[in-house]
């Protein structure tokens, strides 16, 4: 059976298409990390290469329509009712889209902030031209549509909230409390990195029959060195407790 030469150009066009965009993003991130004006920029970088991933599938989409003789502008001004329909449908997409470059443009939410909307938490780690990704304490991705967070209200919370690290644990009950506070204090503050204000904090939440639970607290510079200060302190206080 003879596979048709347009399928087998529209493929390669596919195919060509997604690695394209995967060097494209990966050099544009590059380049602009170079660039002063976007060091610290990261929400205008991912900007910068959506707009340009987005028009790269558009051409693709419109030489993959040519090549089964489909004219792209002239069947959308044939649509007519479809076409209603298919805009109705689309509705979200677009609100989604004009809700990303609202965001970005007006900068009321940045890459690296933590925000909360709808009891979810995180620190932001992508906002793309229709979603937003935050990532919470426990490393759980969440994708919010835009349009969410331009329709409703959400936290935002101050600077240093975004470098915090929470270790809950539970003490036996004969474990010394302020002994336990200083040799955690001690072994935090010899960590690089940390924060010397807010300083350290723990907090009792709850006694039980069998242990006392605690929330550790402290403040870092690096949030990518999160999880690495997160393992060391959970094993302090496995040693103390040992």
């Amino acid at each position: 059976m003879d596979i048709p030469q347009n399928l087998i150009e529209a493929l390669f066009i596919a195919i060509l298409t997604i690695i394209t965009t995967k060097i494209v993003g990966k050099v544009i991130e590059a380049v602009l990390n170079k660039i002063k004006h976007f060091n610290d920029n990261l929400t205008g970088i991912y900007l910068i290469r959506d707009i340009v991933i987005y028009i790269i599938y558009f051409i693709a989409l419109m030489d993959i329509l040519n090549l089964f003789g489909v004219n792209l502008y002239g069947t959308l001004l044939s649509l007519g009712i479809v076409g209603i329909a298919v805009s109705l449908a689309a509705k979200d997409i677009i609100s989604n889209l004009f809700s990303g470059i609202i965001l970005i443009i007006g900068k009321s939410i940045k890459t690296g902030d933590t925000i909360e909307i709808n009891k979810t938490k995180g620190v932001v780690q992508y906002i793309h031209l229709r979603t937003t990704t935050i990532k919470d304490d426990d490393g759980i991705i969440s994708t919010i549509p835009n349009s969410t967070l331009t329709n409703n209200l959400y936290k935002l919370y101050k600077n240093p909230e975004k470098y915090r690290i929470n270790i809950n644990a539970g003490l036996a009950l004969n474990v010394d409390l302020d002994e336990f506070n200083l040799y955690i204090f001690e072994k935090i503050n010899e960590l690089d990195g940390v924060l010397d204000n807010p300083k350290p904090k723990i907090y009792a939440r709850d006694i039980t029959f069998e242990q006392i639970n605690i929330k550790i607290s402290f403040w870092i510079k690096d949030l990518n060195k999160k999880d690495d200060y997160k393992l060391i302190i959970t094993n302090e206080i496995r040693k103390f407790t040992n």
